[in-house]
């Protein structure tokens, strides 16, 4: 099991910015999970859910080309949790975003979206952009 627990999210202007957070239990295991994915995605109502960002145990990162320069995703190993920065938001954003883990590197680019590399899953957090 890894358990994963999102925070943040919510709702925001047009141009404006939110912080989505993952408490996961990847950083604390370290023996067992030297290395490891962990992803964001987001799904929107009649939308298929579609990958965002990803970074590995290695620090490498992947983004879909949609949110490409305006979101970041980081990690903060100590205090284990998984960052979504998301700036210069557009109603486009709004959906709702979930974090995911798997053990071993990435696959695939998080820009293919394959839900299926990812065997654990946060739950999930609304994120509204109004115009």
């Amino acid at each position: 099991q890894v358990p994963l627990a999102q925070s943040g999210g919510s709702s925001a202007q047009a141009g404006g910015s939110l912080r989505l957070s993952c408490a996961a239990s990847v950083y604390r295991q370290p023996t067992r999970y030297p290395t490891y994915c962990v992803a964001w995605f987001r799904q929107a109502p009649g939308k298929e859910r579609e990958g965002v960002a990803s970074i590995d145990s290695d620090d490498q990162t992947t983004y879909s080309d949609s949110v490409k320069g305006r979101f970041t995703v980081s990690q903060d190993k100590a205090a284990s949790t998984l960052y979504l920065q998301m700036n210069n938001l557009s109603p486009e954003d709004t959906a709702k975003y979930y974090c995911a883990a798997d053990p071993g590197h990435c696959v695939d680019p998080i820009q293919e979206g394959r839900t299926d590399d990812y065997g654990y899953w946060g739950q999930g957090t609304q994120v509204t952009v109004s115009s």
